[in-house]
């Protein structure tokens, strides 16, 4: 009797014994990893004693500061206090240096450290590993391989592409004129998508008149807007918990959206050119186009471009080189509407290079200098990408004594760069004459397309499309903001205006 009752308690005690070392074993762990943290917190409290920074939460970092300000002025405030670079700290045990000095640019950007992996990694499922994601070699391999797709004898024709599709919008801009005031980004964005698909892709369609490209547009308007928020969220940095909320799945969903698009795009462009007979040949046509030298390119050891690499280059372009156009042109002309003085000389000056504008071409870029130096003091208030990260791969010591050990992320601050008035005086003051000929700057103090080897390989194409953009509008329509609703700049990967960028416009008689 007594044996039968004992018999399944032995069971039942062997499982509590192990629920037992199990507990105790996942304290340790925490114990350790507790100490893991402690200890990687003290290094870095101790890599960053140099830079001087406001009290943060041991926890929550600066996060109140940055919550109650937009995250551009909040730098601009720092960095009236804190000279060349401030740590700005995330939560308990990650930080970045905020860097906004001319000379920290130049010796950050002139080493080969590599993208930050903290802010870059969440990109991933979005562009994949491009060229703005690779580093070392692989880097180095396909920006190579690309660079042909830049050359001026490419770009040559691509004015009159551009220009066709900058007229598409504005003719649009024309029958909505008497519904003023316009929220120009979005039509702005259609049109730069637009002359991308038919400069770097050969696409024969019309994206801003089927309005295929929509579902696009949006995603990626999503995907950036949480991107940004989950950069800053200590609870969403882990791939598989952030899929499982409902932030994530509106990211990889919208992610899905912007992967179908390019696949669309390289599927019909490989088609055609299967279709002729062109897709193996290395020299078959006058010029070959960004997805054409992708499509027939060959590694170093023969083998020609994987799908994902593929895909990733085309993705990474797709979304480079329009939105951070988009971005550019949008606030150019927002400049113009707020400075009309400035404005009208533009007119005049372009007026009595093109006339009508109906001859624009190539030739004509580089013989509007004040039109020009406008777009450029435009950048510099407004610069499209406002910031950039690297992981420092080694210690580094700045000009002025100071330095970081390897290991620490810096995020160069190319908005809070040239709002600085140690290196721009009265910064805020709109003055194009900073780029007349033979102005005396750092050679690191206007970075709108980045610096160094990793510098913007779109930036000769980008300010094309700016100048065709600039003076056809220039040519048709009198700017004006609508000054209930002055912009607010935005960091949103590139940058936007929280409220929108709303502009008058009247036909020029």
């Amino acid at each position: 009797m007594s044996v039968s009752v004992l018999t399944p308690i032995r069971p039942l005690a062997s499982v509590s014994g192990l629920l037992q070392v199990a507990c105790l074993l996942s304290l340790v762990l925490l114990l350790i990893k507790f100490v893991q943290l402690f200890l990687h917190r003290q290094w870095l409290l101790k890599a960053v004693q140099q830079f001087p920074s406001p009290p943060s939460h041991w926890f929550f970092g600066h996060s109140k500061e940055f919550q109650s300000v937009e995250e551009l002025q909040q730098i601009l405030k720092w960095m009236e206090k804190f000279p060349c670079a401030c740590p700005r700290w995330f939560w308990g045990t990650k930080i970045q240096v905020i860097v906004y000095d001319p000379d920290y640019m130049k010796m950050i950007l002139g080493r080969p450290d590599p993208k930050a992996k903290g802010n870059y990694e969440l990109a991933v499922p979005w562009i994949g590993y491009g060229l703005l994601l690779l580093n070392g070699q692989p880097w180095f391999q396909h920006r190579r391989m690309l660079t042909p797709a830049f050359h001026y004898d490419i770009l040559k024709p691509y004015v009159g592409l551009v220009a066709d599709s900058v007229r598409v919008m504005l003719d649009k801009w024309q029958k909505l004129s008497d519904q003023n005031p316009l929220e120009v980004f979005e039509p702005v964005s259609l049109m730069t998508l637009d002359s991308l698909m038919k400069c770097a892709f050969s696409y024969q369609g019309s994206e801003q008149s089927d309005r295929s490209s929509q579902p696009y547009l949006q995603a990626i308007d999503n995907i950036k807007n949480l991107f940004s928020s989950r950069r800053s969220n200590i609870f969403q940095q882990n791939d598989t918990v952030y899929g499982l909320t409902s932030e994530g799945r509106k990211f990889y969903q919208a992610c899905d959206v912007a992967h179908e698009h390019t696949d669309r795009v390289i599927r019909e462009r490989k088609a055609h050119l299967q279709k002729e007979g062109e897709l193996e040949k290395i020299s078959g046509k006058r010029h070959l186009d960004f997805l054409d030298i992708l499509l027939r390119a060959r590694m170093e050891n023969g083998d020609s471009l994987s799908d994902a690499d593929l895909r990733a280059e085309v993705d990474t372009f797709m979304f480079e080189g329009h939105d951070t156009t988009a971005s550019g042109i949008s606030w150019i002309l927002y400049a113009l509407a707020a400075h009309p003085e400035h404005q009208h000389r533009c007119r005049e000056e372009l007026q009595s290079l093109l006339g009508d504008g109906s001859s624009l071409s190539w030739d004509h870029l580089d013989k509007m200098p004040y039109t020009t130096m406008f777009i450029k003091e435009s950048l510099r208030l407004y610069p499209p990408v406002p910031g950039i990260s690297r992981d420092l791969s080694k210690p580094i010591t700045f000009p002025d004594g100071r330095s970081l050990p390897g290991g620490i992320t810096v995020m160069l601050s190319i908005y809070g760069l040239h709002h600085n008035p140690d290196v721009w005086p009265n910064p805020e003051v709109f003055d194009p004459s900073r780029f007349a000929p033979g102005a005396n700057r750092h050679s690191h103090a206007f970075l709108p397309f980045s610096g160094g080897s990793r510098n913007c390989i779109g930036k000769q194409f980008a300010m094309n499309e700016m100048k065709v953009a600039v003076a056809l509008t220039l040519l048709r329509f009198e700017l004006a903001p609508d000054p209930s609703r002055i912009p607010i700049p935005s960091a949103k990967v590139v940058l936007r205006s929280s409220n929108g960028i709303y502009l008058r416009l009247k036909k020029l008689q």
